[in-house]
């Protein structure tokens, strides 16, 4: 369970380039932010559930279908998302935004077994403090970052398709490796991310005919995906400094 990432792709004709400021903006990333909250805070009682309860563990770790399902659901996820995000109504993508957080919240149940209480209190204190800094960089910063997060996410492909490859073959070099390049891509990815959402803001003051409906969808789609950055950084660092048991 420990190998392998989240995908945080999502769909690039979603954010469009405008430039402007406002009340519709402010409360836009207002609600990203509740979003991406209430993720990790699904995710954080779902780990505590299944790592205080041997039966849910074993059930999972003894079922073949049930652990890959676990695994494998979130890239599952991103495809349904990313092929049918205009076809889907609030509830449905909110239950998505529901499950694909659980689904990571038991993953984490297993790799958080596997280090110290102290080293995931570092490495996720570490992964917030960069987090933290790269979103302001990236919400504040006047330079583009869309050539650079294209090269962001050719890392981030890469990333998953080498964690594929090395979940099979659980070469420790390799593993390094990827975690070296994750920490290096995530970081970068949580700065462009900030700056697309933060035009997807600026375009809703600009366009007032956008609805209600698609603003809230858009919001649960932006924290979901600064929501995978800090999970994958968090996993990454981990991966990296984490003291094992």
């Amino acid at each position: 369970m420990e190998s392998g990432n989240y995908s945080n792709s999502t769909p690039e004709h979603l954010f469009a380039n405008q430039a402007a400021t406002g009340s519709r903006s402010k409360s836009f990333i207002a609600n990203v932010f509740s979003y991406m909250f209430l993720a990790l805070a699904i995710s954080a009682v779902t780990s505590y559930i299944f790592t205080n309860s041997y039966d849910l563990m074993f059930t999972i770790a003894t079922n073949k279908l049930l652990l890959y399902g676990v695994m494998f659901m979130p890239l599952a996820f991103m495809l349904i998302v990313n092929f049918g995000f205009h076809k889907m109504s609030v509830p449905v993508l909110l239950a998505i935004f529901i499950a694909w957080s659980i689904c990571i919240g038991i993953s984490f149940s297993f790799i958080l077994l596997v280090y110290t209480q102290s080293s995931i209190l570092t490495c996720f204190l570490s992964a917030a403090a960069m987090f933290g800094i790269m979103a302001f960089m990236g919400y504040t910063t006047k330079q583009d970052l869309t050539s650079f997060g294209k090269i962001m996410m050719m890392g981030f492909w890469g990333i998953f398709a080498a964690s594929l490859i090395n979940f099979f073959m659980q070469n420790d070099t390799m593993d390094y490796i990827i975690s070296f390049v994750g920490v290096l891509v995530f970081t970068g990815l949580t700065a462009y991310d900030m700056q697309k959402i933060k035009r997807i803001g600026e375009g809703l003051d600009e366009n007032g005919a956008v609805i209600e409906k698609d603003v809230k969808k858009l919001s649960i789609m932006a924290g979901l995906t600064l929501y995978l950055d800090f999970i994958n950084l968090f996993i990454m660092l981990l991966r990296l400094f984490g003291s094992r048991r």
